[in-house]
């Protein structure tokens, strides 16, 4: 298993490293993200929807389970699916995501555990933010960072299978030029 880290200071950094991705992406892929609640798991979506130049808005997928896009053009469509309420393999199957699969990029919010087995050529990644802690105050206040969101993430790419041979030095490249393009930062 090949890793790739990458740290973004904003949304606008998050979107732009999915936009990477998705212009590296190709039908047949499944991806894989985990993170919790505001991570910012749907914001790298709608990064990637952007770089497969898809039609529709890349919205949380929560409560309608799935979500087609067609492409704009030429190119596959992008499946946007949330297994947060999916318990378990049989569950999953009522989706039938794999019936797709191979004509589209499908991305699977909260599919730990569950999606797995729909593919041992996917890319997993954790979109991480830090949360919890507390900070005292000069005038002896104390802060509950909890809901605190300064905007960074860590994004760790986890590639299984040889689709993914050679896709962090052109998701790095890509990335690196999208932000020298309009933010500030890099991947790293």
């Amino acid at each position: 298993m090949e890793k790739f880290v990458c740290h973004t200071h904003n949304a606008d950094m998050t979107r732009a490293l999915g936009q990477a991705l998705g212009e590296c992406v190709r039908a047949g892929d499944l991806i894989m993200l985990r993170g919790g609640l505001g991570a910012g798991k749907t914001t790298f979506t709608q990064g990637i929807g952007h770089g497969m130049n898809i039609r529709g808005q890349v919205a949380s997928p929560t409560f309608i389970v799935a979500r087609l896009h067609p492409p704009l053009g030429e190119g596959p469509a992008l499946i946007h699916a949330d297994a947060y309420r999916i318990r378990d393999l049989d569950d999953l199957e009522t989706l039938d995501l794999d019936s797709t699969l191979d004509e589209s990029v499908t991305v699977v919010e909260w599919g730990e555990g569950k999606t797995e087995a729909l593919s041992s050529e996917r890319l997993e990644i954790d979109v991480e933010r830090a949360t919890g802690g507390y900070v005292q105050c000069d005038d002896h206040n104390v802060i509950d960072l909890e809901t605190m969101d300064d905007g960074q993430r860590r994004i760790v790419f986890t590639a299984h299978g040889t689709r993914w041979d050679g896709i962090f030095e052109a998701l790095r490249a890509r990335a690196d030029f999208l932000y020298q393009q309009g933010m500030s930062g890099s991947a790293s």
